[in-house]
């Protein structure tokens, strides 16, 4: 008795997928050879290994030429991964992040970068910047700012101790989850960061888990420690669960469902301009009435908008700022031109901190 129709349709199928597969292969492995290439021009040069601006003209080609059925997000992030591989073969990349392992910087910075680079987890997001200054670390990936908590304050103060170019950003939700290796009723304990605890409230007190909860440094500590003890879980992202090799017990559990942090990349050098761009500038104003105004009021006639401003004090004199402020363009762009000369006219100092691809999707 022969196979059914419908196997032999099948087994048509998966020939055709099969002879797909290997075209793909085969074409992706001379894109590779092109990318060896490439790399030994770029490093005879001195040319940096990854390029933001390259990236983002990369992954927008992809999205116009794409006719489906795929998503772009899908096509996208196929791509970010055969880019990783292609640092790989260019130059290992080394990227610092603010960790330990399983953190939300280690999940932005895999999403940006891939699995084919090298990872090094630093204590602190100073430690970071010390990273890329020093050289140990080709980039860096430190959080700049929350939709729910604002402005990442070490972050803002490591731009001011500290010389190193933004040169990308990231913008990742931040979904907290339950982890554990036992079921809910058997939860005896919950440990995660202070702050964890506060954007879960609601839903750890309808669940009668918010009195078992017990704070500690970092969620990816929390991971950690919940294998080792029975009856034990923690708050923490999808990539510590998979590390720690704990269960989603409860995904999404946090209050606030839009909850995003940005991240910048960090390094020695900022980005070429895309067209789709924004500035990074740090400044102090001068020591009267309305100079701040004067500052934005300079933007404003140069038809800028700022997307972000915040301020730190300088701890060099009582009662001195500094203030941070994200503006749309590049500091190329003819308006960026104009603004910035008569921006310092007001400032007792001005530095441009790096100009990058604005960041549209949500990672």
């Amino acid at each position: 008795m022969g196979e059914p129709e419908y196997q032999q349709e099948l087994e048509a199928l998966r020939k055709r997928i099969d002879e797909l597969d290997r075209q793909i292969v085969e074409l992706l492995n001379q894109r590779a050879e092109i990318v060896v290439q490439v790399g030994k021009i770029k490093n005879a040069g001195g040319a940096p290994i990854y390029a933001p601006d390259r990236e983002k003209a990369v992954l927008k080609r992809i999205c116009e030429i794409n006719r489906g059925p795929l998503p772009d997000r899908t096509l996208q992030a196929i791509w970010r991964e055969m880019m990783s591989g292609s640092f790989a073969l260019e130059k290992p990349l080394r990227i610092a992040y603010l960790g330990p392992d399983g953190s939300f910087s280690h999940m932005a910075a895999v999403a940006k970068f891939g699995s084919s680079v090298e990872y090094e987890a630093v204590n602190d997001i100073r430690g970071v910047f010390e990273e890329i200054a020093r050289r140990h670390a080709d980039f860096g990936v430190v959080p700049i700012e929350n939709s729910v908590g604002g402005g990442i304050i070490d972050t803002l103060d490591a731009f001011i101790e500290t010389d190193v170019k933004v040169c990308a950003e990231i913008n990742m939700a931040i979904h907290h989850n339950l982890l554990a290796n036992c079921s809910i009723e058997e939860i005896r304990k919950v440990y995660s960061k202070p702050e964890i605890f506060t954007q879960c409230q609601r839903w750890l007190t309808r669940t009668d888990l918010m009195g078992k909860t017990i704070a500690v440094a970092s969620s990816s500590k929390a991971a950690e420690m919940a294998t080792q003890e029975p009856y034990t879980a923690a708050i923490g992202s999808h990539l510590a669960a998979d590390i720690y090799g704990l269960k989603i017990v409860c995904g999404n559990i946090e209050d606030n469902p839009n909850n995003v942090t940005r991240f910048f990349v960090i390094g020695r050098e900022w980005a070429r301009p895309t067209g789709e761009d924004k500035s990074a500038i740090m400044f102090t104003t001068q020591h009267k009435s309305g100079a701040l105004a004067e500052v934005l009021d300079v933007f404003k006639v140069n038809g800028i908008n700022l997307t972000f401003i915040t301020s730190r004090p300088s701890k060099r004199r009582n009662w001195e700022y500094y203030f941070f402020a994200d503006a749309e363009g590049h500091v190329e762009s003819e308006a960026m031109k104009k603004a910035l000369p008569r921006v310092k006219e007001h400032c007792l100092e001005l530095h441009v901190l790096g100009s990058f691809p604005r960041a549209i999707e949500i990672d």
